[in-house]
């Protein structure tokens, strides 16, 4: 029965992360598409490679997710309670899609374990929590969004005396390796995510020992189903960020991924913390569009945006829950 039940995880780990793909990584590439430096096609093909290989980049944030989050108890118990948290972010991930709400799949998932952890009475870490949760889902949108202002009025100064269609033609060009970076920094961040999942559900099957390496098996499945879900999908969430937050030319395209893409860097190497990539790259579009003027910004859309921020983890949580009572109920 326990090896059924890890299959199942897997499975939906697995799902996760192609989900995951459909609907966030686009979000890597949204901006270079909006400005016309990449074509949809070469964009989405660009980000699912930087995906794949992002994968491999470190391990940091799936240990943070099998390791100092949750303890689930061991066996069928502990399965089922990682089942759930991923029955409720998988949902949760259905119902925005559905909506065209960009949320967060990262918030989704992290909602998912707390919900189902507190619904099975396993051990939650809140020092954890508060570390690589709370505070991260706080900080990293405004460090965007400031350090998205900042970077472009650098390079208004840094620019200001040259030809606009020559500049605008250098960014354009420039805006391939920006985006590139911002979908590498994304496989490093969600990969690893269900990777983590995957890991906590071998140590509590004992297929795995605790603090042990994770397989290589774990971290290639994961990276291929997110570049695949990269590849067949997010297009209506590609669209909401390129264009409908605000309208961005190359040198703020530049500016938002690379400001995104930092912050990604830095959240994974320095601190191994779990961050949106949605709220990232939407924080930096609007620090870097705020510099040609406030009203510039759309803020009906990115208020459904902060919605959706706030949303994700209670409801997901909450989801996660009903799932376990139901699974519980069900296998008795």
């Amino acid at each position: 029965m326990d090896a059924l039940a890890l299959g199942a995880v897997t499975v939906c780990a697995l799902l996760f992360a192609y989900t995951n793909g459909f609907r966030d990584a686009a979000n890597a590439i949204a901006t270079s598409v909006s400005t016309r430096a990449l074509t949809p096609r070469v964009a989405v093909l660009l980000a699912a490679v930087m995906n794949l290989a992002g994968a491999f980049l470190g391990s940091g944030v799936a240990r943070t997710v099998s390791e100092r989050l949750i303890d689930p108890p061991d066996g069928g118990p502990g399965l089922t309670v990682l089942f759930a948290a991923l029955v409720g972010a998988l949902a949760w991930n259905a119902l925005t899609w559905t909506l065209r709400l960009p949320s967060s799949s990262t918030q989704a998932l992290l909602g998912g374990l707390l919900g189902a952890a507190l619904a099975g009475a396993a051990t939650v870490h809140w020092d954890g929590v508060l570390d690589k949760i709370v505070l991260p889902m706080v900080v990293a949108p405004l460090v965007g969004l400031v350090a998205g202002y900042g970077v472009m009025v650098a390079l208004l100064w840094i620019f200001r005396h040259a030809t606009p269609v020559r500049a605008q033609r250098g960014f354009r060009m420039a805006q391939t390796v920006s985006a590139a970076a911002m979908a590498l920094g994304h496989g490093l961040q969600d990969a690893q995510k269900s990777m983590g999942v995957i890991m906590m559900a071998l140590v509590v099957a004992e297929s795995e020992p605790a603090g042990g390496a994770i397989p290589l098996w774990t971290t290639l499945a994961c990276a291929l189903m997110l570049a695949l879900g990269t590849y067949t999908g997010g297009w209506r969430i590609l669209r909401t960020l390129g264009r409908r937050v605000i309208e961005l030319d190359p040198p703020r395209g530049f500016a938002a991924e690379t400001t995104a893409a930092s912050v990604m860097y830095t959240a994974s190497y320095a601190f191994s913390a779990p961050v949106s990539t949605t709220h990232v790259i939407t924080s930096a579009i609007v620090g870097a569009g705020a510099t040609r003027r406030i009203s510039a910004v759309r803020w009906g859309v990115a208020r459904n945006v902060l919605t959706g921020w706030f949303l994700a983890l209670p409801a997901a949580a909450a989801i996660a829950a009903l799932a376990f009572w139901l699974t519980r109920l069900a296998v008795g």
